[in-house]
C-alpha cells in the first residue's frame, strides 16, 4: 500500500517519492496493474501517468528507448512505443491502418498482454477489430487494416480549410466551419480556428451588443430591407445601396452611387420588382433617398403607386438585418480588395453578391442554407441533399437556382379568413 497523508477537506494527498514511484511502476507493466499493486485508484494513477507523458514531450532532449537522468532524480525509462499518455473513455487515441495491422499480428505471436504491454491497445480493442477482419473477410465491413491515414485525414481537412479560407479571407471560423458543413465536411469551429491561427489568422476585435427585438418575415417579398454603405474608392466616396430580403436574407437589388440620391434607390427598386416582384412592404431609414420630412418624397410617391407599405424607422437595431449585412460586406469585400476604380469595385460587388447569395452560408438560415435556398423555396431539398453527403460529391453549387420560378400568385387562409397576394401584394 502507498503512504499517503490526508489534506484540507479530508482528500489524500500523496508524496512526490510516491507518484515517481508509481509512475515507474505504470511505465514498466500497465496503468491497471500499478493501480492494484499499489493500492492506488485508476484514475489517479492514469493522471500521474499523463502528465509524466506531457512533460516528457515537453523535454526535446529525451530520446524514445533511451534512459534520462535530471538533478536528483532517477532514471526513468521511456518505452520505444512513445505511449506515454493513456487512452482514457474520451480521449482515445486513433490508430491507423498500418498500426492496426502491426498490433494484430503481434497479437498473434505473443498474445494479448504482451500486446498491451509493449504497443498500447487494450485486449477488447485487439478483439474488436480481430472481429472486424473476420467480418470483412466474409463482406460484411470495413477491413481495420486497410484505408486512409487518419493523419492523412486530417492533413486533407486542413487544407479544405485552408483552401475556403484563401478564396473567402474574409471569413471567420464558423463561418468557414458552416461552408464545409454543406459540401459534406463535418468538422468544430475549434479545429477551423485552431488551423487558421497556424496560418497567420488573428481574430478581429468585434463589440457584440445584446438586443431583444427579433422579427422575421413569413415568405419571401413579405418585407425588403434598405440601405447605404458609404466607402471610399480610389479616394472618392462611394454609396452603396442594398436591398435585402427579411424572410431569406437574399439581395434582390443594389446599386452604386456618389451620394445616396433618390435615383439610385428607385432605379435598383424597379429593377428587383421587375426581377423578382413586388414587396408588400419596404423597410428603410430616413435617409434623404428615402423619406422626405417635408411632404411626400419621389420613392414614398411609387410606393403609394404601387400600394406598397413603407416603414421608415429611426433605431438601426429594427433594420438590423441589412445593418449586419452591411458590417459583413466591408469585411469580406471592401477591407479584402483596394479598387484602383469605381468600374472594378463594380465588378468585384456584383461577384461578391452572387456568391453571397448562392454559395455563402448564413447563420439565421441554421448555418448550411445560403440565401438562395430559402428564397426560392427549396431549402428542404438542400437539407436532404447535405444529409445524404451529396455536397461533397456533386456539390449543392451546381444546381443553379436563378432561373427557378417564384410563386408570385398564392392563396392563404388565417384563422378561416382567404386572402389572395399577386407579386407579394394582397388583392382579395
Amino acid at each position: 500500500m502507498a503512504q499517503e497523508r490526508t489534506g484540507d477537506g479530508g482528500k489524500k494527498r500523496y508524496d512526490p517519492e510516491v507518484k515517481k514511484a508509481v509512475v515507474e511502476d505504470a511505465l514498466r507493466t500497465t496503468i491497471k496493474a500499478a493501480s492494484e499493486s499499489w493500492g492506488i485508484p485508476h484514475g489517479t494513477v492514469a493522471y500521474w501517468y499523463v502528465r509524466r507523458g506531457r512533460k516528457a514531450e515537453e523535454e526535446p532532449r529525451v530520446q524514445r528507448g533511451a534512459t534520462t537522468e535530471a538533478s536528483g532524480r532517477a532514471a526513468i525509462q521511456v518505452p520505444q512505443n512513445g505511449h506515454l499518455r493513456p487512452h482514457l473513455p474520451g480521449h482515445a487515441r486513433r490508430y491507423s491502418p498500418a498500426e492496426v495491422t502491426k498490433v494484430l499480428d503481434y497479437a498473434a505471436q505473443h498474445g494479448y498482454a504482451a500486446t498491451t504491454r509493449e504497443l498500447g491497445p487494450c485486449k477488447a480493442t485487439i478483439v474488436r477489430w480481430q472481429r472486424r477482419v473476420r467480418l470483412a473477410a466474409e463482406g460484411r465491413g470495413d477491413d481495420p487494416t486497410s484505408g486512409p491515414d487518419p493523419a492523412d485525414i486530417e492533413t486533407q481537412r486542413d487544407q479544405e480549410i485552408l483552401e475556403v479560407w484563401k478564396h473567402h479571407p474574409g471569413l471567420g471560423p464558423s463561418q468557414i466551419k458552416n461552408q464545409l458543413r454543406r459540401k459534406g465536411i463535418k468538422t468544430s469551429v475549434n479545429t477551423v480556428r485552431r488551423v487558421m491561427e497556424e496560418s497567420g489568422y488573428r481574430p478581429p476585435k468585434v463589440e457584440s451588443r445584446n438586443h431583444d427585438r427579433r422579427y422575421e418575415a413569413l415568405r419571401p417579398n413579405q418585407l425588403w430591407h434598405f440601405d447605404f454603405v458609404q466607402r471610399f474608392i480610389n479616394r472618392a466616396t462611394t454609396f452603396t445601396l442594398i436591398i435585402l430580403d427579411d424572410y431569406s436574407r437574399f439581395v434582390v437589388g443594389h446599386g452604386v452611387s456618389d451620394a445616396e440620391r433618390g435615383d439610385v434607390v428607385i432605379a435598383a427598386f424597379e429593377e428587383a420588382v421587375q426581377r423578382h416582384g413586388k414587396p408588400e412592404t419596404v423597410m428603410t431609414d430616413r435617409g434623404s433617398a428615402f423619406w422626405s420630412w417635408r411632404g411626400i418624397g419621389r420613392f414614398t410617391t411609387l410606393l403609394t403607386e404601387l400600394g406598397i407599405d413603407q416603414v421608415a424607422v429611426e433605431d438601426k437595431e429594427v433594420n438590423g438585418k441589412v445593418e449586419r449585412f452591411n458590417a459583413n460586406i466591408a469585411k469580406e469585400l471592401f477591407d479584402q480588395h483596394r479598387f484602383s476604380s469605381l468600374s472594378e469595385m463594380r465588378r468585384h460587388l456584383k461577384s461578391h453578391l452572387h456568391f453571397y447569395n448562392h454559395s455563402r452560408t448564413h447563420h439565421s438560415l441554421g448555418g448550411v442554407l445560403v440565401p438562395a435556398d430559402r428564397y426560392y423555396g427549396r431549402a428542404d431539398e438542400v437539407m436532404a441533399l447535405v444529409e445524404a453527403g451529396a455536397g461533397r460529391e456533386q456539390g449543392l453549387d451546381t444546381l443553379d437556382l436563378r432561373h427557378r420560378c417564384l410563386e408570385l400568385f398564392k392563396v392563404t387562409s388565417t384563422d378561416g379568413r382567404p386572402a389572395v397576394f399577386l407579386m407579394g401584394q394582397q388583392i382579395l
